[in-house]
């Protein structure tokens, strides 16, 4: 059974992957944090100089993966981790049905104010599109 973890910045996407080296720890695991370039600096829409912005994503987004990877080793798990960009429901059900995994483990909330309200929590459209089963972590 491979388990896919999206991980972001939040507390809630750190205690989803403590939660699966947890509760899965001889399991495939996948962390896969998805670089959101619709979000810039100055908030939804406010995108400028778009190349630099994903770049500048993608390096925090290996960063991430690697502590991910270095508190797994932690475990004594393996951790796979992937890097991605586009919305952050769409390419986790994408890399969900791609990478043929059973479940997804997600943090509650990752937004937060005025964009989660907006856009709609992550997880909420993670669980209603997935092909699999989604557990929520909080």
């Amino acid at each position: 059974m491979t388990i896919l973890i999206a991980l972001d910045e939040s507390d809630p996407a750190w205690a989803a992957l403590e939660f699966a080296l947890d509760e899965h720890p001889d399991e495939p695991l996948l962390a896969v944090y998805v670089v959101d370039p619709s979000v810039g600096p100055y908030g939804e829409g406010g995108i400028y100089a778009y190349d630099t912005l994903v770049e500048n994503r993608r390096e925090e987004g290996q960063s991430l993966l690697s502590e991910a990877a270095d508190l797994a080793a932690e475990y004594d798990v393996d951790l796979e981790t992937e890097l991605s960009v586009g919305t952050p429901p769409r390419e986790i059900v994408r890399l969900a049905d791609e990478r043929d995994v059973d479940r997804i483990v997600i943090g509650s909330s990752g937004r937060t104010g005025a964009s989660r309200v907006l856009l709609g929590s992550v997880a909420e459209t993670v669980t209603r599109r997935a092909s699999v089963p989604v557990t929520i972590v909080r």
